[in-house]
Parts: structure tokens; sequence; C-alpha cells
């Protein structure tokens, strides 16, 4: 796989131009940070501005809205995507796809453009979730969503055209904590399909915020280190929610034998060292992990299509990785 590894050390013009541009309206008061707002008025912010932000994509030749169960008795919705009609004679490979925003921000609708692309790109399905939000609903609610959805994957998949031997995880920011905790999950739970790969893009690992990418970023970089305290004080029962792997995983103390992982990180980032260090990790484990930072790039550039072609082309990146993986599954 090919792709920018040289960090430039500077923000790109076309990032920095909507830096500006979002300071600037925070100064007016034109524009309201997301701590400042209750959580209901920061999804409704969240999903106003995603369609500003990235390129429409056509709907797919196949789209079905689905409500998947949960171990509590609830429903969440989702929706699947693929490029064609999955059926029992020619199955396709799937891949869960996670959003981002915290576990407070994000649904269906911030990233419907990214998942139909990703699923065009890739050849496979997409199953996006809407795994249930904080602060209605605290950790560990958002990561049993998921792991509820691949288990839905592995028990229904196969009678609606999925592979359940070709299944991937996707997720970006918090949905990247989750598609990374769910793949040590699926290593040892024997019910649930185990995955052939997992792509992360700017996933937060880290129990605590304490790394130098953090410090060094997380004023005036999007990703803002006030907007990061108020997702968690939301998310989390207690302090001691900050140590469990299924929040933060590289706190988990074995991560032998779970899937092959692509890292998308941005250069400026306040995430930046938390995912380089969980390539790391699952380096020394024996597990095939790559990295692609994106020099001048910033938290949440891969739905940033309208802004810079990057985005684009970490998206393709992502969904040649995916296709790589299913077809080596499929031999």
């Amino acid at each position: 796989m090919s792709g920018p590894t040289d960090l430039a050390g500077e923000l790109h013009p076309d990032i920095e131009a909507l830096l500006g541009m979002i300071a600037a309206g925070v100064e007016s008061g034109a524009r309201t940070p997301l701590p400042q707002l209750t959580p209901q008025a920061a999804r409704d912010d969240f999903d106003a501005s995603s369609p500003l932000l990235d390129l429409e994509a056509d709907p797919l030749p196949f789209e079905r809205a689905l409500e998947l169960p949960t171990r509590d008795g609830a429903m969440i919705a989702a929706r699947l995507y693929a490029p064609r009609a999955p059926s029992t004679e020619a199955p396709l490979p799937v891949t869960l796809a996670l959003h981002s925003g915290g576990f407070v921000v994000g649904s269906l609708d911030s990233h419907e453009w990214l998942w139909r692309n990703l699923a065009e790109g890739s050849g496979g399905a997409v199953l996006a979730i809407a795994y249930r939000l904080a602060p209605e609903h605290r950790f560990p609610t958002a990561f049993e969503d998921a792991c509820d959805a691949l288990a839905w994957i592995g028990r229904d998949g196969p009678a609606l055209g999925l592979d359940t031997g070709r299944v991937a995880l996707c997720g970006d920011s918090a949905g990247g904590t989750l598609a990374a905790a769910l793949a040590i999950a699926a290593r040892d739970e024997a019910g649930l399909p185990k995955p052939v790969f997992q792509a992360l893009a700017y996933p937060g690992l880290g129990s605590r915020q304490d790394t130098e990418s953090f410090r060094r970023y997380g004023r005036g970089y999007l990703l803002e280190a006030e907007t990061v305290a108020w997702f968690f004080a939301q998310y989390l029962r207690g302090e001691a929610d900050r140590d469990d792997w299924r929040f933060a995983p590289l706190a988990a103390p074995d991560l032998a034998g779970v899937a092959p992982a692509l890292i998308v990180l941005p250069e400026f980032d306040p995430l930046l060292d938390e995912g380089r260090a969980y390539a790391a990790r699952l380096q020394e484990a024996g597990v095939a992990a790559e990295v692609r930072v994106y020099p001048g790039m910033v938290h949440e550039f891969l739905r940033m299509g309208s802004i810079t072609e990057d985005a684009l082309t970490a998206q393709q990146e992502i969904s040649r990785a995916l296709a790589q993986a299913f077809g080596k599954a499929s031999t």
C-alpha cells in the first residue's frame, strides 16, 4: 500500500483556512463550541455541519435500513450499503462501520457519504450502526452495542448474503476506539465473528490524554482538549472507566491475535501519539499493523472531501486495504 508518510511540518493551506473560519466564528459568537451546548444541540450542530465538509456520494445500488437487537432488549438503527444486492448464492464481505463523535454526537446521517464510498471502493457491504450515545447511555453501552452488531452479523448475516468469514471493522475517532476494542473482544469471545482486518482513523486509544501530541495540538487544531474532556465527562461513569481496555485499548494487557490493522492519522492531531503507540503495541504482539500519517491534516479530515483531496486519498487507501484483506480471506 502507498500513502503519505513524511511530515511536512505545516498545515495544509485549505485546512488552515478552515480552522481560521471556525476560530472567527467562535470569536464573533456565530459559532458555539460543543462543550457549551447541550448534548442534543451538539448532535444537531454536528449533523448540520457534516454535509458542508464532505463531498456528496450518490446512493448505491443496494441500501437497506435495519434495526438490530441489543443485549438489554433495545433496538438500534443500522444501514446496510453495498455495490450490489448481496445474496446467499454470492455473499459479500462486510465492514462493520462505527462513526466518530466522542460517544456523544454523530449519526448514520453524518457519515452516510463516507460509508457509501467505502462500500463502493472496497467492493463489499458496509453495515453502519447508530450505537447509543452518552450521556443518556454511558460506558460501556456503545461498546456493547458494537459487540451486539458484530454478533448479529455472525448470526443473521448469512441469510442476508453477508460472508461472515470476511468481516472487517472500521471506525473514525471514537468509532476507531470502538473498532479497536471490538477487535480485542472478537479475538476472545467465541460467539463473535473473527475480523480479518481493522481500519482505524485517528482513534482515541489511551486512558489519559497526556501525550506530547495532545499537549502540542490540543488547542487550535479542530479537536480541542476542552471538547475531549467534555465528551468523556458525558460518556464515562467514573475515573475507573479510563483504565478499562474497552474505553482505552492501549490498556489491554495483550494484543496478540487481533486482526491486522491500518491506522490512518493526521499530522496535527492530539491523538497522533496514541495511534503510533498502538501500532507499535500491535507490531510487538506480532500483529501486522501499518500506520499512515497524512501531513498537514487535522482530526476528522477523512470526512473533509470538499476541503481537501487528502480526504478522498485516505478513503481510497482504506477501501483498497479492505478489498485486499477480503481478497486474502477468500483464498
